[in-house]
Parts: C-alpha cells; sequence; structure tokens
C-alpha cells in the first residue's frame, strides 16, 4: 500500500456500509468477513476520486457482499480501528458509517468466494464485531430515522 505524503502514523478515513434489512418489525444487519482474519466487519474502503462517502459505501457494499439498495447519504457514527498491512505494520482508521437498506442480494459480485455474508440480529450484529464503537453504532441504529430520505 502507498501511503502516499503522509506519515506511516496519520489516521486514515474509510466508509462503511451498514447494510439493514427490516421485515415484519424484524431487523437484520449483514456483516462480511474481512479477507484475512476472516472476522466479521461491515464493507467498508477508502475514498474513491469522484464519489461522495455515501456512494463509496455503495460502492463497497456491492463488490464485498453484492448487495443492492438504497444508501442513506447521512453519516450516522464513526469508529475507529487499526488497519494490519503486510508485515504487521498497521495504521490507524476512522470509518464513516452509512446505512443501506438492503433491496436485492445478487449472488455473483466481485468478492465472492473471498468473504461469506450473514444477515445478524442487532444484538448478535454487535456481539459479532470487534470495536466497541462499532457496537453501539449497531446497537442504536434506527431505520426509522431514514423514511422518506432515501437515495
Amino acid at each position: 500500500m502507498d501511503l502516499g505524503p503522509h506519515s506511516k502514523t496519520d489516521a486514515r478515513t474509510q466508509f462503511a456500509a451498514l447494510c439493514y434489512r427490516s421485515r415484519n418489525e424484524s431487523l437484520k444487519l449483514l456483516l462480511v468477513t474481512s479477507r484475512r482474519l476472516r472476522r466479521w466487519v461491515l464493507p467498508k474502503g477508502w475514498p474513491v476520486d469522484g464519489l461522495t462517502p455515501a456512494e463509496t459505501a455503495m460502492r463497497e457494499a456491492f463488490e464485498e457482499a453484492g448487495v443492492s439498495g438504497f444508501i442513506e447519504e447521512r453519516c450516522i457514527g464513526h469508529y475507529s480501528y487499526r488497519k494490519v498491512l503486510s508485515g504487521n505494520f498497521s495504521i490507524p482508521c476512522i470509518v464513516a458509517v452509512f446505512p443501506v437498506e438492503v433491496k436485492v442480494l445478487k449472488d455473483s459480485f466481485p468478492e465472492n468466494g473471498q468473504r461469506h455474508r450473514k444477515w445478524f440480529t442487532r444484538k448478535k450484529a454487535a456481539a459479532a464485531v470487534s470495536e466497541n464503537e462499532l457496537k453501539k453504532i449497531i446497537l442504536n441504529f434506527n431505520p426509522n430515522h431514514f423514511e422518506g430520505s432515501r437515495k
């Protein structure tokens, strides 16, 4: 990974999709496994030139989980973690989270076979992720706050 003009200790920004579906008053959240450590995570990635943060999160949701749906342009929270790179070197990352209402889950997507995806209840999703700040975002998430504002 090219760190560009930044110091090796500078925090980097990523954008994540909190993918959800709500049926009959039942909220489910979609998590994917990370490629290297196989931990449960949100689909997320680095900023992309020409895309808004929310559009970047939506793109990651498709590439990592095959999600097609509606993205909310407002960030619902941030969390931090250390991204482990080659040679056990790591950099601090701050992740902005955007909700995505899942309409279609495609069988064919770019990272199919590299990750697993699974629907969780809110409580089980919070227990499955490692970052305490992300646990809080998941436990406090209310999709009803976004009705009528979907893209």
